[in-house]
């Protein structure tokens, strides 16, 4: 593989963007960035002098706060700009937004949106790089890569694993997102959901199992990831109840069981326990879900000290 400056400037739009040999390389500079996290000095001056935008035009604390602290980390300066205080709230469109924010010398953004194809405009119309924070249901490519780095770094490589996802299929950035990365790296993804959260073509589009059975979707599965039952949807009619949705779907002893005795649990947060996920199962010994945490922020650090060309 080449060197380092290949990244130099490069959008992270979604995976697809990314050979497998490049998703590799973002997760040894990640465990790099995990092992500066773990010291007791976690700041490093690698960025100091670059300045990074978190343009949350739709709200999310979490993954707000994870770039945030990652941009801090790196020693850049930190611009956060949250639509429901600002002037897009006004009616002032996101490309004078971005024009505003460039005249004050922004290097990186890092952009969270409603609207599929918003890092692309926020690109377009800055000229700078832009990491995509979640773009409504289309893509979510850092959750993707710290997903797959906690496997890979529990596992050591994602070659021929089996990789269940549950839940919420349709609604879900993080799963196809997720699709794209760890079919590049070698797994064999299932995803299994009611039928009215379950997209048509799943296979053919992106090469995975669909399953609706939960039984059936776990056999044998190396690692088991629930996905948010997003509440709202109750009210569109695509299932019952979540009670009906739990009794058949939830991840807890009894339906873990069906996976491998030491089958990872992950959990793209934030959960709601006992509707997708009981707290025995969310919080047990084989459950990764506080590390992925952890873990995205290391992976945000790699991907701004790539972008940006930090200096080691």
């Amino acid at each position: 593989m080449n060197d380092t400056p290949q990244f130099l400037g490069r959008n992270v739009f979604d995976l697809d963007d990314y050979s497998a040999e490049e998703i590799l390389y973002i997760l040894e500079a990640a465990q790099g960035m995990k092992e500066i996290n773990l010291r007791e000095y976690k700041k490093i001056p690698t960025l100091r002098g670059k300045t990074i935008c978190t343009l949350f035009v739709e709200n999310s604390t979490r993954t707000r706060m994870s770039f945030e602290l990652a941009a801090s980390r790196l020693s850049a300066d930190v611009v956060s700009f949250q639509a429901s205080v600002s002037a897009l709230q006004k009616g002032e469109s996101l490309q004078d937004t971005v024009y505003t924010l460039d005249a004050m010398g922004i290097d990186l953004y890092c952009i969270r949106h409603s609207s599929p194809g918003s890092p692309q405009l926020v690109h377009k119309y800055s000229g700078k790089p832009v990491i995509n924070g979640g773009d409504g249901r289309h893509a979510h490519p850092t959750q993707a890569l710290l997903d797959i780095f906690s496997i890979w770094e529990k596992l050591g490589s994602l070659e021929g694993l089996k990789v269940t996802i549950v839940g919420d299929i349709l609604n879900s950035r993080v799963v196809r997102s997720n699709l794209i990365g760890m079919k590049k790296l070698g797994a064999s993804v299932t995803v299994c959901g009611p039928s009215t959260l379950m997209p048509g073509s799943m296979e053919d589009i992106y090469g995975c199992r669909v399953e609706y059975d939960l039984k059936t979707a776990l056999q044998d599965a190396d690692v088991v990831m629930g996905l948010r039952m997003q509440l709202e949807r109750q009210t569109e009619g695509l299932f019952p109840s979540l009670e009906e949705y739990s009794k058949h779907y939830v991840l807890s002893k009894e339906t873990i069981k069906w996976a491998k005795q030491d089958a990872l649990i992950m959990h793209p947060g934030p959960m709601n326990r006992g509707i997708e996920i009981l707290p025995e199962i969310a919080d047990g010994r084989q459950s990764i879900i506080v590390e992925q945490v952890a873990n995205g922020v290391a992976v945000r650090m790699a991907l701004m000290f790539l972008i940006l060309g930090g200096k080691a």
